[in-house]
């Protein structure tokens, strides 16, 4: 059956927008690298998930998804790896140095957020197997499957890349509101920290796959 374009990008796209707003691992980890960082260190670590997001479009596309839907070993390990690499970076958080607005930390992490957001990205099996079951519902079976699936996977990392960017927006805004309260500082860390901590637990425990 051949499909008309608007019958399946117009509802595809609205879908991708909504999904990309709803809270999840992906904004929860921008949020907390913002409020330790800034804004430059929020916006970093969105190119770095965007880059982790498209390494599973990649994954997805080449059918390697199906494999590790279908391997609860596989599925089990990597979701592992993935949350402990979570908790460590939140203890690191809590226990590193001290963010400011204003502070040089962002700048001496240049490059590192970059690198820390793709591997949580990637190492967030949920975001494999969400590609794997949204993407498909609207790629034309009459043509080649592959390249339809990069193409509406790059919508999807697309739209939360803009998801992430808002709530780098909304934190910077917060945190330069409380910047100059005494201790503010430590309670980023202790509460950017925290939510990484928490996401990693969250991520261990949760059965995303349902």
């Amino acid at each position: 059956m051949q499909f008309e374009a608007f019958d399946y990008l117009i509802p595809f796209v609205f879908a991708a927008i909504v999904l990309a707003f709803l809270p999840g691992p992906s904004l929860m980890y921008v949020l907390a690298r913002t409020l330790n960082g800034g804004r430059e260190a929020g916006v970093e670590s969105t190119a770095g998930t965007a880059i982790g997001g498209m390494v599973h479009v990649l994954i997805a596309a080449l059918g390697l998804s199906a494999v590790l839907a279908n391997s609860i070993e596989i599925f089990s390990v990597i979701k592992f790896i993935g949350a402990l690499y979570l908790v460590y970076l939140g203890i690191r958080t809590i226990f590193g140095t001290k963010a400011s607005i204003n502070s040089p930390v962002q700048v001496s992490k240049k490059g590192q957020l970059l690198y820390e957001g793709a591997l949580t990205e990637v190492l967030n099996v949920k975001t494999a197997l969400f590609f794997l079951a949204f993407i498909p519902q609207f790629v034309d079976p009459t043509t080649a499957a592959a390249p339809q699936f990069i193409a509406l996977g790059i919508v999807c990392v697309f739209f939360n890349a803009v998801a992430d960017l808002t709530v780098v927006f909304f934190a910077t805004r917060l945190s330069a509101l409380l910047d100059g309260e005494s201790n503010f500082s430590h309670r980023l860390s202790y509460g950017s920290g925290g939510i990484l901590v928490l996401l990693g637990i969250y991520t261990a425990f949760a059965d995303v796959r349902k």
